[in-house]
């Protein structure tokens, strides 16, 4: 049995959880019952590292799974004293160019959401929060390519009314993700996992939780 197998496999779930404590398996109840892959949230070249690591925290504390990382020009590690864990509980994709992320996402049926101040884009309360969409957030000076923003497929704005223009990136993301997650959740929307991307997750974070998980796993193996 390999590793995808394993992450299908109830019974492989029910032996890990021996090793973990019932207040660690319930907080996995509770919390995966929040998470959405309805919304992922993608980055473009964010240079300053704690950027990276605030936003995938936002994404970690408002429950969205999936972070994609464009690393086009600016190849980095996730700042743990930042991100304060949330590396182990969210999903990070990493990709070295942006044709590469832009191609998967949209093979995965999601629309492009390209941030902008600069361009004459829906606000947050007007967004359509029924398509699963991919939120695009660019660097901290020029905001997203000319790549993403010729083929977005529909624009985003926070509303401001000061003399201020833009918003640091991390900033911008939380008030984002809250205000999209939020909407979710008080919508009809079908915006939770699903019973198989549960069981693969409970397995994930299982498996992140138990120290000596090789061993673990393959006396598993043995036993079956």
């Amino acid at each position: 049995m390999d590793l995808n197998d394993l992450y299908k496999s109830e019974a492989y779930l029910n032996y890990l959880e021996t090793f973990i404590t019932e207040n660690r398996k319930n907080g996995f109840e509770r919390v995966l019952l929040n998470r959405t892959k309805h919304f992922c949230v993608a980055i473009e070249d964010v240079y300053q590292l704690h950027n990276t690591s605030a936003v995938m925290r936002s994404c970690e504390v408002f429950g969205i799974q999936d972070l994609h990382v464009i690393e086009q020009k600016f190849s980095k590690d996730i700042d743990k004293e930042i991100a304060l864990g949330a590396e182990k509980w969210v999903d990070i994709h990493r990709y070295n160019n942006t044709k590469s992320c832009f191609n998967n996402l949209k093979s995965k049926g999601y629309q492009i959401v390209a941030t902008s101040p600069h361009i004459d884009a829906c606000l947050l309360d007007d967004f359509d929060i029924t398509k699963p969409s991919a939120i695009f957030f660019g660097t901290e000076k020029s905001g997203l390519s000319q790549e993403i923003m010729d083929n977005a497929d529909t624009y985003i704005k926070i509303p401001m009314v000061g003399f201020t223009e833009s918003l640091n990136i991390s900033v911008s993301a939380a008030i984002v993700i809250n205000h999209l997650t939020t909407k979710l959740r008080n919508s009809n929307v079908a915006w939770q996992l699903t019973n198989d991307q549960l069981l693969e997750k409970k397995i994930d974070w299982a498996r992140k939780s138990i120290k000596d998980i090789k061993f673990v796993t393959e006396r598993f193996l043995n036993d079956i």
